[in-house]
């Protein structure tokens, strides 16, 4: 990570709009901000419904700002940036089943007039950098939920983006799988030398891949707090996972999420993130 701020959240605000008459909108953002330096690998935590994937669409350029500006290299985005790679929760549905896997890997390419040649060899090397060598004719519902998030990962990092968002990419995976697909991410951080910005609802995982934690607060949400996270740059699942420090920053992170959840008076409070 270097200390050149790559994307900046400034002063973003976002209402929807009402759904009926004299409803005010809801407001789900306010007053977010947010730099994120130059092949960081910053983590997005928070309470339910506390507006991290609208906080993603906004600085992937999917979703405009009700006030407030999002700024790449210096730069306004006004719309999904050709240096940002997007790698949604959803693997199933952002992958075509009609189209083979070295098809949907290349289609983004395809799309911005990239040499044939040159499409093949990208999706050859990005499918051996996740471990799906020899997997390109295959189709997606050939393939295991684990198989198409890493053929998710691979279409993303065969456009060589610049910036890697990824909303909740490993929710719908086992536990094993998830974290497989950890060290992949880390592992193509390191040979990519890109800046990743990541939601997840598990704070250990936040604890794991991060540089930096920011924790939003209930809605209308702002950043509550931002944590570093100073552990070896090199992660082990077993042995980092195991360091005092890791789970010093684990209670730390998810005591300020729980801190943030005020019960209602007679409920129990509620731990979900």
């Amino acid at each position: 990570m270097t200390n050149n701020v790559r994307l900046q959240v400034a002063g973003v605000h976002k209402t929807y709009p009402p759904r009926k008459r004299r409803d005010p909108g809801t407001e789900v953002l306010k007053d977010i901000n947010l730099d994120v330096h130059d092949q960081e690998f910053l983590t997005i935590v928070g309470p339910s419904g506390a507006g991290k994937t609208t906080l993603l669409r906004i600085i992937s350029g999917l979703l405009p700002a009700s006030e407030g500006q999002v700024l790449l290299d210096g730069k306004a985005i006004d719309g999904p940036p050709r240096e940002i790679a997007l790698v949604f929760q959803d693997y199933s549905r952002s992958l075509y089943p009609w189209m083979n896997v070295a098809k949907n890997i290349g289609l983004p390419l395809k799309a911005h007039g990239v040499d044939k040649s040159e499409i093949a060899d990208r999706v050859e090397a990005c499918l051996e950098s996740v471990g799906l060598a020899g997997v390109g004719d295959r189709y997606p519902w050939q393939l295991s939920g684990g198989m198409q998030q890493r053929v998710a990962i691979a279409r993303a990092i065969a456009y060589r983006p610049e910036v890697m968002i990824l909303d909740e990419p490993f929710a719908s995976v086992d536990a094993q799988t998830r974290n497989d697909l950890e060290d992949l991410l880390l592992r193509v951080k390191e040979e990519m030398n890109s800046t990743f910005v990541f939601v997840t609802h598990d704070v250990d995982e936040s604890v794991y891949l991060s540089d930096r934690v920011a924790i939003l607060s209930k809605t209308p949400s702002r950043i509550e707090r931002i944590i570093d996270i100073n552990l070896p740059k090199e992660r082990n699942q077993l042995e980092t996972r195991a360091l005092p420090e890791f789970s010093e920053l684990r209670a730390e992170i998810f005591g300020t999420i729980r801190n943030l959840v005020v019960p209602k008076p007679g409920a129990s409070p509620e731990y979900t993130i």
